[in-house]
C-alpha cells in the first residue's frame, strides 16, 4: 500500500536537482540587477534626447551644432543599450530553460548533461555579449560627456 510507483523520483534525486539550479538561480538575479541598470540608464538617455529634442528648433548656430551632435551621439546610446538589453534578457531566458532542463531531464531520467551546458554557455556567452554591450554604452557617454573649453576658461564670474 505504501510503495508509489518506481517512475516517480526520489526526494534525494529531487533535492540534488534543486542544488544544481541553485548556481543559476543566483545568476539570475545579477541578470535582474543588471537589467535595472540598463534600464535606467536608458531613461536618463530618453529623457535627455527628448530635452535637447525640443530646444533643437529654438537654437542656432553653434549651440544648435552641440545639439544636433550631442542627439547623435543619444541615438547611438539609445540603439547600443537596446542591444544589450536584449542580450541581457535572452540570458536570462536560457538560464531559465537551463533550470527547466535540470528538472525535466531528473524527473523523466533523461541523460541529456550535453543540452544542459551548451545552453548554460550560451547564456554565458549571450550575457558576455550583453556586458561588452554595456562596456561600449559607458564608453559612449564618457565621449558624450565633453565639456566645453570656453566654460573651462577662468572668468570673473568666480
Amino acid at each position: 500500500m505504501n510503495s508509489l510507483p518506481q517512475t516517480l523520483p526520489a526526494i534525494q534525486t529531487i533535492a540534488q536537482a534543486i542544488q544544481l539550479s541553485l548556481s543559476p538561480i543566483f545568476m539570475l538575479a545579477g541578470i535582474g540587477s543588471l537589467l535595472n541598470v540598463l534600464a535606467g540608464r536608458l531613461s536618463r538617455v530618453v529623457d535627455r534626447a527628448r530635452d535637447l529634442e525640443a530646444l533643437h528648433p529654438r537654437s542656432a548656430g553653434p549651440e544648435h551644432d552641440r545639439h544636433v551632435w550631442e542627439l547623435r551621439i543619444l541615438d547611438r546610446r539609445i540603439n547600443v543599450i537596446n542591444r544589450a538589453l536584449v542580450l541581457t534578457v535572452s540570458s536570462a531566458v536560457m538560464t531559465c530553460a537551463v533550470v527547466a532542463i535540470l528538472f525535466v531531464a531528473v524527473l523523466l531520467k533523461l541523460h541529456i548533461g550535453t543540452a544542459v551546458a551548451l545552453s548554460f554557455i550560451l547564456a554565458m556567452i549571450l550575457l558576455i555579449a550583453g556586458l561588452i554591450s554595456f562596456l561600449v554604452e559607458v564608453h559612449m557617454s564618457l565621449i558624450a560627456i565633453h565639456i566645453r573649453p570656453e566654460l573651462l576658461e577662468k572668468g570673473t564670474d568666480a
